[in-house]
């Protein structure tokens, strides 16, 4: 890892953060901006948070949170120089998110996290970086109100280009209503002194809305913590399998845009093999239709596994002999999966399903880091696994996955890459 340290100057500078995810939420958003800010702090900068409290993936308040009233968290980094104050606000938490729940949710975070930045606005807080976090894209809003005010540079940051997500999948039918959001997000995209993206296609995309320069700022992975193990048969044993099981592993949100019914189609397809066995682990809305779904259908085959803890993640993941990266066909480009990271950072062989032109087809086609076939497809997953050879090409694609990791998505370099960007 690299030795950085801000310099004299950088130490005196301070970081604002507003977005709804935020450590000690153990995957997506959260985990990645909990990440970069004590990455910061670390580094001697002076980091303010506003979010919620941690509920993703769970979709419900993690303990020992409580989701009353707003609360104040401060951590000092004394080796650095660096601190962080963390402002958490109350929001609403749908037990069984749906497009419409969500919205009110988003309203629900929106209008808590507006009073703190009001309340930075009356003290004349003053931030030398603003990043706002999309989705969910109108808190960018506040990022403009606190810059307009009292200054500083603001960062538009896309971790999921949520509005064309959104249209893609029917989440809501007004054709004004996102001709209308459409409109508020280019706003806040000619307000940002910069826009951020995590892949180069959804960076074309972004472009395509609007004639700005895009920085890359990709989700990155900590390869001292996920890294190969060498031996997968007993960790097999461990979480119950055999030890000649193949198994196949969806590590993830589960949702609508992951397509995830299609796992279970597959599963129905090589259901007489004995040997492959398929695990959907994670949380989200249609995690319980998927699991009666496959209990309709007798698919012993699969099993559904909760989110597993940080401590045993790493042998969960080494534990499995190819990862399942899935998501549907309208979803390409849109999103960059931050599981990803993870799998190669721990030498694992991922099947992708993406359409050629992507930037997950060209990641994984040019760095030959794994398989990819088309979405929307079972039938084609359900060939390439029951032809699958544990050969040594598979020992290739995961030595290029380990180092890929090592070189492109280690924190330090990508941190350092963005700081050089925008300081």
């Amino acid at each position: 890892m690299s030795e950085f340290k801000a310099s004299p100057e950088l130490q005196k500078k301070t970081v604002l953060l507003i977005s709804h995810n935020f450590s000690p939420e153990p995957t997506g958003i959260g985990k990645v901006n909990g990440e970069m800010m004590h990455w910061l702090a670390n580094k001697g900068f002076h980091c303010t948070v506003i979010t919620t409290y941690p509920y993703y993936p769970h979709w419900k308040i993690q303990p020992p949170y409580k989701n009353g009233w707003f609360k104040k968290e401060e951590v000092t980094y004394p080796e650095a120089s660096g601190s962080l104050t963390i402002y958490r606000c109350p929001l609403y938490i749908p037990s069984k998110p749906t497009g419409k729940k969500r919205l009110i949710q988003d309203f629900s975070y929106w209008t808590s996290m507006s009073w703190i930045a009001w309340m930075f606005v009356l003290t004349k807080k003053k931030h030398d970086l603003i990043i706002t976090v999309a989705p969910p894209f109108h808190l960018g809003y506040l990022g403009m109100l606190i810059k307009k005010k009292m200054g500083g540079k603001l960062i538009y940051h896309i971790q999921d280009m949520q509005i064309e997500a959104a249209q893609g999948l029917n989440m809501l039918a007004s054709k004004k209503l996102f001709d209308y959001i459409y409109k508020v997000e280019k706003n806040i995209i000619n307000q940002a002194d910069y826009v951020s993206g995590i892949s180069p296609g959804m960076i074309n995309k972004i472009k395509f809305k609007i004639d700005k320069d895009v920085i890359y700022f990709p989700n990155w992975v900590d390869t001292l913590f996920f890294y190969p193990l060498s031996s997968p048969q007993m960790l097999k044993v461990k979480w119950g399998y055999q030890p000649d099981d193949i198994v196949f592993l969806y590590s993830g949100a589960i949702g609508e845009k992951q397509g995830l019914e299609n796992m279970l189609l597959t599963a129905m397809d090589l259901i007489d093999n004995k040997k492959i066995k398929f695990i959907i682990c994670g949380s989200g809305p249609y995690k319980d239709k998927l699991m009666q779904t496959a209990k309709d259908k007798g698919l012993v085959n699969i099993d559904f596994l909760p989110v597993q803890d940080k401590e045993l993640f790493n042998e969960f993941l080494n534990m499995a002999d190819f990862h399942l990266v899935l998501q549907k066909g309208n979803a390409s480009d849109l999103v960059m999966p931050s599981k990803l990271a993870s799998i190669l950072a721990i030498g694992g062989v991922p099947i992708v399903t993406t359409a050629a032109g992507t930037s997950l087809f060209d990641l994984i086609n040019d760095h030959d880091l794994g398989y990819i076939i088309e979405p929307d497809n079972h039938k084609v997953l359900s060939n390439l696994i029951h032809n699958m050879n544990l050969d040594n090409s598979v020992d290739k694609k995961r030595e290029n996955a380990r180092n890929y990791a090592i070189k492109h998505l280690n924190i330090d370099n990508v941190m350092n890459d963005f700081l050089s960007n925008v300081f």
